[in-house]
């Protein structure tokens, strides 16, 4: 029998033990969290960019620039993300977060000429930001290119899109 308590304060210092465990090992698992659903909605976004591409769908004032100016974009094309990565570049002292940013990787053989196919990376970087945005619902926080996207650790921006 425990009579004099032992038992109960052993057990109350190895509770503490494992609560104080869980909790540093918790805030580093909220980094981690936040920077994968970010990634999941850099890759749902460039997706969704590339199709808008596929598709040739765009809005009416998008149409008339690209008629006078890249008649190219207005037939359907194929584009294929290849590889989607970040480079982390630390600490951002005017937003008080750390700084990501993002870089799509894309393949697209039937534009060959350099400034369609700036404008194609332009939408899906576009997407990409509005993406991961809306993901955290921080539309509110940015402007409407979602150029830089905010969360709660983190500032995403986009580089230019690599083609290969």
């Amino acid at each position: 029998m425990d009579i004099k308590g032992q038992m109960s304060l052993e057990f109350i210092i190895m509770v503490g033990l494992i609560l104080v465990i869980v909790l540093s090992v918790a805030s580093a698992f909220g980094d981690d969290i936040e920077l994968t659903q970010a990634m999941g909605a850099a890759r749902s976004g460039a997706i969704n960019g590339a199709n808008m591409n596929s598709f040739a769908f765009y809005p009416e004032t998008a149409f008339n620039n690209y008629t006078s100016q890249n008649p190219s974009l207005i037939n359907p094309s194929n584009v294929k993300i290849i590889e989607i990565n970040y480079k982390n570049y630390g600490y951002n002292a005017t937003y008080n977060k750390t700084r990501i940013q993002i870089r799509i990787t894309a393949s697209t053989p039937s534009v060959k000429n350099s400034d369609d196919r700036n404008s194609i990376g332009d939408r899906i970087n576009f997407y990409v930001r509005k993406s991961i945005c809306e993901s955290f619902g921080t539309s509110n926080l940015t402007n409407k290119l979602y150029n830089p996207v905010l969360s709660n650790r983190y500032i995403f921006t986009t580089a230019d899109v690599k083609w290969v």
